[in-house]
């Protein structure tokens, strides 16, 4: 269950996103800062990808997973332009509390497309998720 211990840092950081990019977005275009943010993060992955050795599995990665994991990124390259927008001119708890929605949207994917399991129980979370984004925005 190592996972969670990664899952939780996830949580912690992606906060700090929010309120440091809330900070750097004050008289600064969101494209832009959204640009310069995934320029460092790169830096820093390839950094670390590299002082690990991860590069020597590069060129096994093709065909069906190189495009998937393409599209990801595509994905995450437009979540992070939607987010920085959102956060500029919104408050920061109204934004990441609807971001969240992407637990819910999720696993309704992960159901669909993934094979995942969909019970009462994770209906049950995801729409105490969802309520709980409604709460915290209205």
């Amino acid at each position: 269950m190592h996972w969670i211990f990664y899952a939780i840092g996830s949580a912690v950081f992606a906060s700090l996103v929010a309120i440091l990019g809330k900070i750097g977005l004050k008289n600064v275009d969101s494209t832009l800062a959204t640009t310069v943010r995934a320029v460092v993060m790169a830096i820093f992955l390839l950094a670390i990808a590299l002082s690990i050795g991860k590069f020597s599995g590069l060129s096994s990665i093709t065909g069906r997973p190189l495009l998937f994991i393409v599209l990801s990124g595509v994905a995450g390259a437009l979540s992070w332009l939607c987010y920085f927008v959102a956060i500029k001119y919104g408050p920061v708890g109204g934004v990441v509390a609807l971001d969240r929605l992407s637990v819910v949207f999720a696993l309704i994917l992960a159901a669909i497309f993934l094979g995942e399991a969909f019970t009462l129980k994770t209906a049950l979370g995801g729409a105490l998720v969802f309520v709980g984004a409604l709460l915290i925005v209205l």
